[in-house]
């Protein structure tokens, strides 16, 4: 059949199964946007705010479904606005694909109006990118950049096109997602083929010489990351962590990689990691790392970490390997086909000795209770307390994110949603709502600060319009917290342009947006807020008061060994 650029483009959404794009029309998308008004039965657009509001929900309908997450932008400044959701994306290996349309054939190169190089701008935080010039090219250039966003390490994909394209006519021929590969769609177009984002199958050698490498091992240790998640590799995780006998120690990305609470599990690793993971890492004699990139935060100082242990690293990207930590041994391939293959040779091991000293630390912060103001600690109880075990949970970035973390144990991939590659102020509200979008029977709540809310609050016209019942919790120091942190401990308090001594009422400011809000200053008022949310059943926002200088605790500060807490 002969359809529109735009109608093609649409009808590629549904061989996906696609059934919600985030977005914001604009002049050279229209013909797209008025595609999509024929299909509106069939896939449901949400309008935010702000397009960067549309990348982060994308992102996050994306990281708690485990689907390819949609949005669409226009030329120029749309395009231009999706940048930093695109590097969220990136970043924590999250699977997106971000559609935009720029001017026609006849405008390009000529600094037309809303004229930009968006695959020039977005080359460095995309898996692949690509600009259709010509309409028979746009089939092929979506089915090749969902199976590129999807496949090998997740990541967001960027699909420009010119606006001719959109309204051009070409044949279209339906062809279902499975039949894609046999019929050569997953081709390179002038580029990379995409046959190299698919993950390497893993070597049986490298298999066994780690089997033999635990074997041996008299105190082992498990760092569960991000890879973990992606891969959904929760159970063959959780059997692996098991037969080995391991404390289990996770990064910011893995939790929910295994139970939060599991027997093994010591807590977060790294700059703001337990007393037990921390220790576990200096004093284990074999490190294994599950879809971990040792990041700046996890090994702040990488000649000495894990001194004592030989390193093995787990991961799906050859590029990771070696890249921050030197490793004695790793493997490549899929976080979940490595952990089956071990797992069908792995005997049970038998650690207690070691995991009795490991936990004789500590796997929690301690905060002093009050029935007249709030800690962190009495929020995330209370959090636990009211809400379904399965909440999910969206975070901006900040002591608030931290004290999620620590405090609110995580059971499964996609419960914890957080940027933590990035650190992206902003990112939590807008990836709540995709959240919620794509788990419309979970509870979803978003744990932001003042400083993170004032990025992206205008998302909140999206949170009513669309009926999107989210809970935001605001910890709210009136500061910039971890800024003001590092001002306390290692500036000698020169606190300068860290104090939020400024409006919004945010109570008020929800109101405004047609939500519920209040205001609470101890456990009573907090819990009181929390049953109200649930029972009203829309988008609601808890202005929690907590003091200026609470601090994220342990701490240990960049470049330092990893036991050296500045905080304890």
């Amino acid at each position: 059949m002969e359809l529109t650029g735009a109608q093609i483009l649409i009808e590629c959404l549904l061989e996906q199964g696609v059934d919600t794009v985030f977005g914001y029309p604009g002049g050279t998308i229209l013909n797209v946007y008025d595609a999509l008004y024929g299909y509106s039965d069939r896939i449901r657009h949400i309008l935010t705010a702000h397009e960067q509001g549309a990348s982060h929900a994308a992102d996050g309908y994306a990281r708690s479904t485990g689907k390819v997450g949609v949005c669409f932008a226009t030329s120029g400044p749309g395009a231009t606005n999706l940048t930093t959701g695109i590097a969220t994306a990136y970043m924590d290996s999250s699977p997106v694909v971000f559609i935009t349309c720029n001017v026609g054939e006849n405008l390009i190169g000529k600094d037309s109006f809303q004229e930009v190089d968006i695959t020039g701008i977005s080359m460095p935080i995309t898996k692949w990118n690509y600009l259709v010039r010509d309409v028979d090219e746009l089939a092929d250039a979506v089915r090749t950049g969902f199976a590129i966003a999807r496949s090998g390490r997740p990541g967001p994909v960027l699909i420009d096109m010119l606006k001719n394209v959109t309204a051009t006519k070409a044949a279209y021929e339906p062809l279902p997602k499975s039949e894609h590969a046999k019929h050569g769609m997953l081709r390179a177009l002038r580029g990379r083929a995409a046959e190299e984002f698919k993950a390497p199958e893993p070597n049986e050698a490298d298999i066994d010489a780690l089997v033999d490498m635990i074997r041996a091992s008299k105190k082992p240790m498990l760092l569960c990351g991000g890879g973990v998640v992606r891969s959904r590799a929760q159970e063959a995780f959780t059997r692996f962590a098991e037969t080995v006998d391991a404390p289990v120690a996770i990064t910011v990305m893995g939790g929910g990689g295994i139970v939060g609470r599991s027997p093994l599990a010591t807590g977060m690793v790294g700059m703001h990691g337990t007393q037990a993971s921390n220790m576990a890492c200096d004093g284990c004699d074999l490190l294994i790392a599950v879809g971990c990139r040792f990041s700046d935060r996890v090994a702040l100082k990488p000649d000495s970490f894990a001194a004592q242990a030989k390193i093995v690293q787990i991961d799906i990207d050859r590029s990771e390997i070696n890249k921050n930590v030197r490793t004695d041994h790793h493997i490549i391939g899929d976080a979940r086909a490595v952990l089956e293959r071990l797992n069908r040779k792995l005997e049970q091991q038998d650690h207690q000795p070691w995991k009795d000293y490991v936990f004789s630390f500590k796997t929690e912060t301690e905060y002093d209770d009050s029935p007249d103001k709030l800690t962190p600690k009495q929020i995330f109880q209370s959090i636990a307390k009211l809400l379904p075990p399965d909440t999910i949970v969206a975070t901006d970035v900040g002591q608030h994110q931290m004290w999620a973390i620590q405090h609110f144990h995580f059971d499964y991939p996609g419960q914890l949603i957080t940027s933590g590659g990035f650190g992206t102020m902003g990112f939590g509200l807008g990836a709540a709502l995709g959240a919620k979008v794509g788990n419309p029977d979970k509870t979803v709540i978003h744990i932001t600060g003042d400083g993170s809310f004032r990025m992206n609050c205008n998302e909140l016209c999206t949170e009513e319009h669309y009926d999107i019942p989210v809970i935001t919790y605001i910890l709210d120091n009136r500061t910039l917290g971890m800024v003001r942190q590092w001002q306390n401990l290692i500036y000698e308090k020169r606190f300068y342009q860290t104090t939020l001594d400024r409006g919004p009422d945010f109570v008020k400011l929800a109101e405004a947006y047609g939500l519920r809000g209040r205001r609470v200053t101890n456990v009573e008022e907090f819990e009181a807020a929390t049953r109200e949310a649930l029972e009203w059943g829309h988008g609601f926002v808890i202005d929690c008061a907590i003091d200026t200088d609470e601090m994220v605790r342990p701490m240990v500060s960049g470049g330092s060994h990893i036991t050296q807490f500045l905080l304890d």
